[in-house]
C-alpha cells in the first residue's frame, strides 16, 4: 500500500565542520520525531561516521534513517548521495577518502565530532572535511550509481556550492536522479527560474546544521516504503508513487 511520508533528506551532524555540536545522534532523532518527520537522511560533509549512531539512536521509534552523504566535487559542486544500508556508504567513504586531502583547522573550520548514540564522543575527524575532493562532477554521480544509491544536485538555486552556481549548468553526461532546492525557495518558484530542468524531479530540503532547522522545509513523497528503489520511482512519478510539490 502506498503512503504519503514527510521527509527531509538533507541533514547534517555535528561531524559537519559547520554543524552545531547539538546536531548529535539523538538529539536529532528526537528533534526530527518531534517535526513530524517520517524519514531523514543523514548528509554530512564528505563523512559518514555519524550515520551508523543516527541510524541506532532511531531504532524503536517511527523515524527511518537513510545513509547518506554531501559530497564536494572537483567543481566544488555539492552532490547529495543515498543509500538503503551503511555498507554501500562506506565503500563511498573509501573513495572520497582516497581523493579528499589536507588536514582540519578547528581554530578555523571547528570541531568534527564523532558521536554515538548515547551521546558518547567516539572521537574527531581530522580530515579537511570542508575542502573538496579531487573527484569530478560525472564519476562522483557514477561511483554512487556503482554502489546502488542514487544522487542529486545539492541547493542547486544557490551561488556557491551548487552545479549551477559552479558550472552555470548541468552537463547531459551527469545522470542525475533529482535535484534539491534549498530552504529560501520554493519548489513552485524553481519550476519558474528553471523552465529547462522541468525534466528533473525536485525536492525541497532543511540542509539543516542547527536543531531548530530539522523540521524547517521537507518533501511529502507518496511511495511503499522508504528505500532507493521506491524513492527512484516516485522521482520518475511510476506506479502511483509521486513527489509532491
Amino acid at each position: 500500500m502506498l503512503k504519503i511520508f514527510n521527509c527531509n533528506l538533507h541533514v547534517h551532524t555535528c561531524l559537519s565542520p559547520c554543524a552545531d555540536f547539538d546536531m548529535h545522534p539523538s538529539a536529532l532523532v528526537h528533534e526530527a520525531i518531534q517535526c513530524g518527520l517520517d524519514v531523514i537522511a543523514i548528509s554530512d560533509h564528505n563523512a559518514s561516521e555519524n550515520v551508523e549512531y543516527v541510524m541506532a539512536a532511531a531504532i524503536g521509534t517511527p523515524l527511518v534513517v537513510l545513509p547518506a552523504m554531501e559530497i564536494t566535487t572537483r567543481e566544488e559542486a555539492h552532490v547529495l548521495a543515498w543509500f538503503d544500508t551503511i555498507e554501500p556508504l562506506r565503500a563511498l567513504q573509501e573513495t572520497i577518502y582516497d581523493h579528499l586531502e589536507g588536514l582540519n583547522d578547528e581554530d578555523i573550520f571547528g570541531c568534527q565530532v564523532v558521536v554515538n548514540e548515547h551521546g558518547e564522543v567516539e572521537g574527531f575527524n581530522e580530515k579537511l572535511l570542508i575542502g573538496a575532493t579531487n573527484i569530478t562532477l560525472e564519476d562522483v554521480v557514477r561511483r554512487i550509481h556503482e554502489l546502488g544509491g542514487l544522487a542529486a544536485a545539492a541547493h542547486i538555486d544557490r551561488e556557491s556550492f551548487s552545479v549551477l552556481g559552479q558550472l552555470g549548468f548541468i552537463p547531459d553526461t551527469v545522470a542525475l536522479d533529482a535535484l534539491e532546492i534549498s530552504s529560501r525557495m520554493s519548489i513552485a518558484g524553481a519550476r519558474k527560474t528553471y523552465p529547462e530542468l522541468a525534466r528533473y524531479a525536485f525536492i525541497t530540503s532543511s540542509d539543516a546544521h542547527y536543531l531548530r532547522d530539522i523540521g524547517g522545509v521537507s518533501t511529502k513523497i507518496r511511495m511503499q516504503e522508504p528505500t532507493v528503489a521506491e524513492l527512484k520511482m516516485a522521482f520518475m512519478n511510476q506506479d502511483g508513487r509521486k513527489v509532491f510539490e
